[in-house]
């Protein structure tokens, strides 16, 4: 493995182009926004190649080769030795959608094909891998038992968990926490996963670790249900307007005026602790979250401060992390979160497939 202080790096991607994920983070690590790298990128592999790549003119300017394959680009021969992390970028591109709403990105092919090329060379580099593990639950198990087995240190999940809460509150508080709303937008897969890794990057604070998920359901809120539940008393609408609060820019009204049909996860962790998401079709852009904590059931609300427009500087923050996670091999967080989430997002989609609450014996996934 390469001791020198540049540690050097493989990318896996499914495309580049802009604006997508690997323009936000690979671009980083290329020296676009103004960043200065502190890893060299020497090899990249694109699953796909769009009209608008940007790939191949990154690639010739700052002659790096792409691989065209997967082992290849571990391997990295031309580079003069092994790579010291890999990161796999599996989000965007033209891929299929299942009949449960699902992209089904190659996330678990680009991990076995890239576990493949370290065992050939007895290598347990550092990999980092966008987003959830995989958009079956099956998959993203298999992807953590393999690389748990290897004793590969791994990162992985959304970038939202790591912006800065706005305000500020004291972290102490997340230990007796009891109720959490986490305010979100756009497709329920997609980024109802960023509101997962909100919601737990939260509730993992709370006294005696994470012991898991007992049943979690999803309703699309079509016909006014989530708000009929609300009526209901099924979930908090103190918190959601607390939550609310947090954001700036709002209308001073009640958000079931302009938005008919949210949608509404409800994740029932296994020591009654319960997580509520509310996903809005426009009425929101960001994330925020509110929670209900301690013997008196006091209530904190945060903004978790990422930018709307481009560079989108949350990504910074990200791409800085990954670099800190490949120089050093410790993982920033348990990588038991991504699984965790990953299998949250995933029965969420069965859920509301199945239009039933689903009991999850599979996510009784301890860690603290």
């Amino acid at each position: 493995m390469n001791e020198s202080a540049t540690k050097k790096v493989a990318a896996i991607v499914t495309e580049y182009r802009y604006n997508s994920h690997a323009d936000v983070i690979l671009g980083r690590l290329l020296g676009d926004f103004g960043y200065q790298p502190r890893v060299e990128v020497v090899s990249i592999y694109t699953d796909q190649v769009p009209e608008n790549d940007m790939s191949r003119e990154a690639a010739a300017r700052l002659n790096i080769p792409i691989c065209p394959t997967i082992g290849d680009t571990v391997r990295a021969a031309h580079a003069g030795g092994p790579v010291d992390g890999i990161i796999i970028i599996g989000e965007h591109g033209s891929y299929p959608t299942n009949g449960k709403g699902q992209t089904e990105y190659p996330r678990r092919r680009f991990l076995e094909e890239t576990i493949a090329a370290l065992d050939e060379l007895g290598l347990a580099v550092p990999i980092f891998s966008d987003k959830h593990l995989a958009y079956d639950y099956d998959d993203a198990r298999w992807m953590y038992e393999h690389m748990k087995a290897r004793g590969i240190p791994f990162m992985g999940g959304s970038s939202i968990p790591h912006t800065e809460h706005v305000p500020a509150f004291d972290p102490r508080e997340l230990s007796e926490l009891s109720e959490i709303l986490v305010i979100s937008s756009g497709g329920l897969e997609s980024y109802g996963f960023h509101a997962m890794e909100v919601l737990q990057s939260l509730a993992e604070h709370r006294n005696g670790g994470e012991s898991g998920v007992r049943a979690i359901y999803l309703i699309d809120g079509s016909g006014g249900e989530a708000w009929a539940a609300m009526d209901r008393g099924e979930w908090p609408e103190d918190l959601l307007l607390e939550a609310l609060g947090a954001i700036p820019g709002l209308p001073a009204v009640h958000p079931r005026d302009l938005e008919p049909e949210p949608a509404l996860f409800v994740v029932e962790y296994m020591d009654g602790t319960k997580g509520y998401i509310i996903q809005f079709k426009r009425l929101v852009e960001q994330w925020s979250f509110a929670f209900r904590h301690g013997t008196d059931r006091q209530v904190t609300a945060a903004l978790c401060d990422s930018d709307l427009d481009r560079p989108f500087a949350h990504f910074e923050r990200l791409t800085r992390m990954i670099e800190s996670f490949i120089e050093t091999r410790e993982q920033p967080f348990p990588m038991e979160r991504t699984l965790l989430t990953t299998g949250m997002i995933c029965f969420a989609m069965d859920a509301l497939f199945y239009g039933r609450k689903l009991e999850t014996p599979a996510l009784q996934i301890v860690y603290g």
